[in-house]
């Protein structure tokens, strides 16, 4: 039975043995038997937090998360920074991180950029920090080294994938929220009949709008969630199969419902459409939520399968952790905040005060936004996953995440066939992955 939870829980899963060749849990044993939130606060304690991140969430921070910290810290004072406009997070970060002046808590991206980051010792081990027992394995695993032996990131939010939809426009058309792939088509043909709006507020100008919201937003039904991803990372199935091809054609069948000038449309542009009621659907990323509340009465549904009955999956991925810089190991206040940030109190506080960011916290608590509340509410009726590129196989000097890109956006503007598309991916990983250049189509290990 499923359980009606605040945190994500990938319920269909590989046999324990071949997720293990992918991906290891870490053992709890020695972690402090009392969370953050069971223990007293030192009121007492002084000094100073800089915490930086590429999320422009400063007001939030100003007004609510400090605030909630400082009635058990009051002599603690933290300012939080963000880049401003299109300065680029990443450069500030390294730029900073060399001279000295970064954040004593640094924002932290899944995977890869961290583990660098913690390889070159600007990350903190913090595996056995008091907290750390509130959250599971899976959520861990995007800031651990490859062997599961460290954590060096503190995991914050999920972000989850569907479709936004316009209901004034679904309730004009006489349309439902669609269930399969042929009503979804159904519902865009009706749509484009119509006349008068854009089916779907989507460009191809941005590439990551293409793939993050096209191909990763669809794909999860196709390849079968954690099953598929996984089979990419230990060789157990390729790129070039049917059901990668599938993702593609239904990509490709999107083409004639982006309206007149999708292939210099950006993602600003989509939202603009959506936001203003020209277009009906909206492929989307939870984080946009706040950016449409208020704005329009909008509904969600979650990526159409391809016949009612079927197992459905869709994309949970985890977006941001947050790690202790080396140089602040030995700054109590920093130290404080971290661990406060694995209480239920700011689990709560960050999903309720940032619509679309869920906690990956065990802990229970009431979702307030309904659009919100509706997403996370999939997690007990589908699989979760997260983003096929974003462990292992963007690695390579061609990366797996660049060429879903480029393949997405060649599918939507009619440049590449869906087998082309596979092809090529399939070339890219074969020229550096071993498991996939000895990829066999099944294993007897990771059977069920």
């Amino acid at each position: 039975m499923k359980q009606i939870m605040a945190s994500p829980f990938y319920t269909k899963v590989q046999s324990t043995l071949c997720r293990s060749l992918v991906i290891s849990g870490i053992t709890l044993a020695g972690f402090s038997p009392l969370s953050v939130s069971a223990q007293q606060y030192d009121s007492s304690l002084k000094g100073t937090v800089l915490v930086d991140s590429w999320r422009q969430d400063d007001a939030i921070w100003k007004e609510k998360i400090i605030p909630a910290f400082n009635k058990h810290y009051p002599n603690i004072k933290i300012t939080y920074r963000s880049p401003e406009g299109l300065t680029s997070f990443l450069d500030d970060l390294n730029t900073n991180l060399a001279n000295g002046s970064a954040g004593d808590l640094i924002a932290c991206r899944p995977f890869d950029g961290s583990l660098k980051l913690f390889n070159q010792g600007h990350l903190s081990d913090i595996t056995e920090m008091a907290g750390m027992e509130n959250f599971p394995s899976f959520a861990l695993s995007p800031w651990q080294t490859d062997s599961g032996a460290q954590t060096f990131c503190l995991p914050m939010a999920s972000v989850i994938h569907g479709f936004f939809y316009n209901k004034e426009v679904f309730k004009k058309l006489d349309l439902s929220a669609p269930k399969t792939t042929a009503e979804f088509n159904h519902v865009l043909n009706m749509i484009k009949n119509n006349g008068q709006y854009v089916p779907l507020a989507i460009g191809t100008n941005d590439k990551w709008e293409a793939s993050t919201m096209g191909f990763q937003n669809i794909g999860p039904n196709y390849w079968k969630g954690e099953d598929g991803r996984l089979g990419l990372i230990n060789g157990t199935e390729r790129f070039d199969s049917p059901k990668y091809r599938q993702v593609f054609q239904e990509l490709a069948n999107w083409n004639k419902f982006l309206g007149k000038g999708y292939q210099t449309r950006k993602y600003a542009d989509s939202i603009e459409l959506f936001k203003t009621g020209k277009a009906a659907i909206y492929p989307a990323g939870s984080w946009d939520i706040s950016t449409f509340t208020g704005q329009l009465d909008f509904g969600v549904f979650p990526p159409p399968v391809e016949k009612r009955g079927d197992e459905c999956y869709f994309s949970d991925h985890t977006d941001i952790g947050i790690g202790l810089n080396t140089k602040a190991q030995n700054n109590p206040a920093a130290k404080a905040l971290l661990e406060w940030m694995t209480t239920a109190e700011y689990a709560e506080l960050l999903t309720n005060a940032i619509p679309g960011f869920f906690s990956l916290s065990n802990h229970f608590f009431e979702v307030e936004n309904p659009i919100a509340k509706e997403m996370m509410g999939w997690r007990n009726e589908c699989d979760s996953t997260i983003r096929s590129a974003a462990q292992i196989l963007s690695r390579g000097k061609q990366s797996f995440e660049a060429q879903i890109d480029q393949t997405s956006v060649a599918v939507l503007n009619g440049t590449m066939t869906p087998e082309q598309a596979t092809q090529l991916v399939q070339a890219g990983l074969d020229s550096w992955y071993v498991p996939q250049r000895e990829a066999k189509v099944a294993s007897l290990i990771c059977q069920e």
